[in-house]
This record gives structure tokens, sequence and C-alpha cells, in this order.
């Protein structure tokens, strides 16, 4: 009947998914984009929207609630500093599950979880600016 299964276990113990998924959080948090597992992707998304909500309050009590699950400092800050102020006006779908199709060596269904954030402009694109200005004002 399935009354019983809100959690998707994934086939681990408590404490095993637990930190699987808070690891997978902080990578996401970290490079904004993750590949993985259909059933995983499906796992995580609630956990970030719910880490996204709780930082948005930005007290005490919802940092350390937040560093419960994001463990690494570098990551944290990132989090705070850069992600969070760009929900400032969006209340909830943090995040997007995207289906890729199989797995070649096991045919497992892949799926790709990313962050609703703007792209970090990288240096590569500012030097490319330069090179048209340059270009431009000759």
């Amino acid at each position: 009947m399935g009354h019983f299964d809100k959690v998707k276990k994934l086939g681990r113990t408590k404490s095993h998914r637990e930190a699987m998924l808070g690891n997978m959080a902080m990578s996401l948090f970290q490079h904004r984009m993750i590949k993985t597992t259909d059933a995983k992707a499906k796992a995580l998304r609630p956990l970030v929207d719910r880490i996204i909500s709780t930082a948005k309050k930005d007290t005490l009590a919802a940092k350390r609630q937040v560093a419960k699950t994001v463990k690494n400092k570098e990551v944290f800050k990132k989090l705070f500093n850069e992600i969070v102020p760009q929900f400032a006006d969006r209340n909830s779908g943090f995040s997007r599950v995207i289906k890729l199709g199989v797995r070649r060596g096991d045919g497992a269904p892949l799926s790709v979880v990313e962050l609703l954030t703007e792209k970090p402009k990288k240096a590569e694109d500012k030097k490319d600016k330069k090179k048209k200005k340059a270009a431009s004002g000759k």
C-alpha cells in the first residue's frame, strides 16, 4: 500500500543516507550542478530547498541549523554570501532536476540537479570583452 514510505531509503541506513545527502548538498552548493541517479536527485531536492529556506532567515539559530548539514566552512560561507542573496525574491523552488538518460555501465537512470542561480562570470569572459572593446575602438 505504501503508507509508510514517505522517506526514500535508497537502500541505506539512516546515518549513511543523511551523510550521503548532506555531502551531495554541499557539492551542489559548491558546484551549482551535480550529476547523480534519479532516486538520489529526487531525495536531494527537498533537502536543498529546506536548507536554503532556513538560510534565508539569516539568524544565528538558522545558521546553526544549516551548519548541521553543511559542514564545510567555505561552502557554508558561499551559501550565505553568494547563493542565498540570489533567492531573496523567491519563496520556493530553488533547485531543479533534469533527467539525462541511463548510465552506460548498469543502466541506472541519471539526472542533473542544479541550483536556479545565475552563472558566475569567469575571467575568460572578461578577457573576451576587453578584446572586443579594443577591436571596436580601432
